[in-house]
């Protein structure tokens, strides 16, 4: 996260962007998704979409949890860390010593057996689209993972690319900024998208679609 400022955030998000998308969109943006090489699994609230997510993941199986809003809503980085049925890449990353050990901390980050996250938009074209301040995720997202599924709330699926990037600006960013400030007590900011349109490597990405509202 960028540089110390201000305790309060001054971004005010859109909240039209936190409205849930209809049955409708949620079985376009599955169909497209499918059409582009990315499983698409739509489920019905949190305690489904974490039956789902576990039921990809083989127990022993090394899993990162990548930061997120969602995962905590629907319990998964408590399951993965404390149920011992899992090996914790992020605990083993919590052993390291970052200013030490940063090209092991980099390594392990960057090629998880399974990488479990969300994405801040989905369009009905099917596109997936992630912001960060650092970039840290995209490389298992985009490659590194050997797989990778992502849990989205249906406030997040949106006609368009363009509506994608708007979502990001206009709600996303106030929210992680804010949610930054809380953490952190420093600002968050818009500084790399990744953009996802098709994947080549069959079976290697999932998203699963929940209907109701989970992270931002």
């Amino acid at each position: 996260m960028a540089t110390p400022t201000a305790k309060k955030s001054a971004l005010v998000p859109n909240a039209t962007y936190a409205v849930p998308a209809t049955q409708a969109q949620l079985e376009r943006a599955a169909v497209h998704l499918k059409e582009h090489g990315i499983q698409a699994i739509v489920v019905p609230d949190r305690a489904e979409a974490l039956r789902t997510v576990l039921s990809l993941i083989p127990e022993h199986s090394e899993v990162l949890v990548s930061t997120s809003e969602t995962l905590a809503q629907i319990g998964l980085s408590k399951e993965v860390e404390e149920s011992g049925k899992y090996v914790s890449i992020r605990k083993r990353l919590y052993a390291l010593d970052r200013k030490t050990q940063e090209r092991e901390w980099r390594e392990l980050s960057q090629s998880p057996q399974y990488d479990v996250g969300s994405v801040h938009a989905v369009t009905e074209d099917g596109d997936l689209l992630i912001a960060s301040a650092t970039g840290s995720q995209f490389g298992p997202y985009a490659f590194g993972s050997g797989k990778v599924v992502w849990v989205v709330g249906a406030q997040k699926v949106v006609p368009t690319l363009q509506d994608g990037l708007k979502r990001l600006r206009e709600y996303s960013l106030p929210m992680e900024d804010a949610r930054a400030l809380r953490a952190y007590g420093m600002n968050s900011g818009l500084n790399k998208i990744l953009v996802i349109s098709r994947e080549v490597l069959p079976g290697r990405a999932t998203v699963v679609l929940v209907k109701e509202v989970l992270g931002f």
